[in-house]
C-alpha cells in the first residue's frame, strides 16, 4: 500500500492533537495553515506576536481566532524568544515560524538561554510524496547544512532516522548519494559514502541500513538498479533516505520535484532540536505547511517516546 501524506495524517490522529508555538504569528499563510490544522486534528496553536495585526488578518480571512491563545507581542525578535521559551519549557509540542525572517527565527532556535539546542547540529528534512512512488522520500540535507563534512552526514542521519520512524519505516534505508555508485578517490564525496556504509556495519551509525555510494537511478529506481545488475547491493532502487553531498545538489533535486512533478506532496521540518521546528517560506504552499505541521506532530510523538 502506498505511503503518504494522508497516512501521517491519520497516525497524527491517533496520538492525539499537539499543540505548535508561532513566532510572529500575524501572517496570512501561518494563520490559514494553523486554523486548517485544529481543525484537522493535528495541532492546537498558540499564537505569540502582534495581537492587533492577527485579529485583523483573522477577521479578513473570516478565521475565529477566539479559538487560539494569543500572547501579544509586537516586536519579531521578542515574539520569537517568546515563542521558543514555550517549546524549551515543554508547554508545546512545536515551534514554527510566522513573519519574523529566519535569521531572527534561528537565532532564536539557538538561544543559549531559552532555545532548543540539544547538543546534536541542526539539520532539514524534506519528506515528498511522488506519485509513482509508493513510500515516501526522505530528502536531506536540502535547506540548511551546507557543505557536511563526515560527521556532520553521520549527524543528519541520526537527526533522519526518528523522522522516518515517526512516518512508519522502522528501519530506514539511507543512499548516499553519488554522480556513480562505485569509490572513486579523485571523487571525495564517494569515499565519505563507502565511509558512513562502513560506519554503519560497525554499529556506529544505528537504526538504519546505509549503503552507498549510489547514483539517484540506484536508490529510487528498482528498474535501473536491475539493469545496472546492482543485485548485491542493499539498496535496490528502495532508499528512504537520500542523503545529498552538499546543498547545492539537494536544493537542485528539492526545487526539481516541486516545481516539476504535477501532483507532488511535500512537507519539511528542521531536526536535531529539542522539539520538531516547522520551518518553512513564504513560497510554500498552503498544503505544504499543513503537512509540516502534521510531519512536525508525528515526530513529536516520536520524540516523546524516547523520553
Amino acid at each position: 500500500m502506498k505511503q503518504g501524506f494522508n497516512e501521517v495524517i491519520a497516525k497524527v490522529k491517533s496520538c492525539g492533537m499537539k499543540k505548535i508555538a508561532v513566532a510572529a504569528a500575524q501572517d496570512s499563510a501561518v494563520l490559514e495553515a494553523v486554523k486548517a490544522a485544529k481543525e484537522q486534528g493535528i495541532a492546537d496553536a498558540i499564537l505569540v506576536g502582534d495581537e492587533a495585526k492577527i485579529k485583523s488578518i483573522a477577521a479578513e480571512l473570516g478565521i475565529d481566532i477566539s479559538e487560539f491563545q494569543i500572547i501579544d507581542e509586537p516586536d519579531m525578535a521578542a515574539a520569537a524568544l517568546k515563542a521558543v521559551k514555550l517549546a524549551h519549557d515543554g508547554e508545546v509540542d512545536m515551534y514554527m515560524k510566522g513573519l519574523c525572517d529566519t535569521k531572527t527565527f534561528l537565532k532564536s532556535v539557538l538561544d543559549k538561554e531559552v532555545g532548543l539546542r540539544t547538543g546534536s547540529p541542526l539539520s532539514h528534512v524534506a519528506v515528498f510524496e511522488i506519485p509513482g512512488i509508493d513510500r515516501l522520500l526522505f530528502l536531506t540535507d536540502v535547506a540548511f547544512m551546507t557543505y557536511p563534512t563526515l560527521e556532520d552526514k553521520a549527524n543528519i542521519i541520526e537527526n533522519t532516522v526518528p523522522v522516518c520512524k515517526a512516518c512508519g519505516i522502522e528501519t530506514p534505508k539511507v543512499a548516499p548519494l553519488a554522480a556513480v555508485e562505485v569509490v572513486n578517490p579523485k571523487m571525495p564525496v564517494t569515499v565519505e559514502a563507502a565511509e558512513l556504509t562502513k560506519m554503519c556495519e560497525e554499529g556506529k551509525i544505528t537504526g538504519c541500513i546505509v549503503d552507498g555510494p549510489l547514483s539517484l537511478d540506484l536508490a529510487i529506481d528498482p528498474e535501473a538498479a536491475k539493469h545496472k545488475g546492482a543485485t548485491d547491493r542493499k539498496i535496490q532502487g528502495d532508499a528512504d533516505i537520500l542523503l545529498f553531498p552538499d546543498i547545492h545538489a539537494g536544493n537542485q533535486v528539492y526545487k526539481a520535484i516541486v516545481h516539476m512533478v504535477p501532483g507532488v506532496k511535500n512537507g519539511c521540518i528542521l531536526t536535531g532540536t529539542k522539539v520538531p521546528v516547522i520551518l518553512t517560506s513564504r513560497s510554500d504552499t498552503f498544503e505544504t505547511k499543513v503537512n509540516s505541521i502534521a510531519l512536525a506532530a508525528v515526530v513529536a510523538e516520536e520524540l516523546n517516546k524516547g523520553e
